[in-house]
């Protein structure tokens, strides 16, 4: 299959814009989780700029970090439907406090499985982290108890997420054009 080639279109979320709303989530996680362990779940590979940042933003010193991985995208430009595990976390989760940190949450489908699927390792607490969230495309209410921005329904690339593994190097959040 051949795939449109796009090109950036509007920056949504400038490096500044991600710095600062990141700053502010950070500063509430570290105040949640006070005196507390915490294990960072990152959803690979859009999660892994937000993960990195988030995690030298916290001043809190008991934080571990792990990654997940799943796939529901392909190569494509809507969501297969199928949810795949590609990577199950190292860490044994059990009794611990989870925050599973996501780039971008779409219709919820891939978020409300993965928490499905993390309930069976016994976790004392499951908390969600995601920096975007595209309300008009939202199927399965997902409890999202850190959010960075709500964005449009549009496509979009940049700091971590991609288009057929392409962009994720920007340091800001851009539409793309077809």
């Amino acid at each position: 299959m051949v795939l449109p080639e796009p090109t950036i279109g509007d920056v949504l979320l400038s490096e500044e814009d991600i710095r600062s709303r990141l700053a502010e989530l950070a500063a509430d996680i570290d105040a949640d989780y006070a005196g507390r362990d915490l294990v960072l779940l990152g959803v690979l590979k859009g999660a892994m700029m937000v993960m990195a940042d988030l995690a030298r933003m916290l001043a809190h010193d008991r934080v571990e970090i792990d990654w997940t991985s799943v796939s529901s995208y392909g190569d494509g430009t809507t969501s297969s439907g199928v949810i795949r595990m590609l990577k199950e976390p190292d860490l044994d989760l059990a009794g611990r406090n989870v925050l599973l940190v996501d780039d971008i949450t779409d219709s919820g489908l891939t978020l409300s499985w993965l928490l499905d699927h993390l309930s069976s390792r016994a976790a004392a607490s499951v908390r969600v982290f995601s920096l975007l969230r595209k309300p008009e495309l939202v199927k399965a209410e997902v409890p999202i108890r850190y959010l960075g921005f709500d964005i449009p329904p549009d496509f979009i690339a940049g700091y971590g997420m991609d288009y057929a593994q392409r962009f994720r190097n920007l340091p800001y959040i851009a539409t793309l054009n077809f």
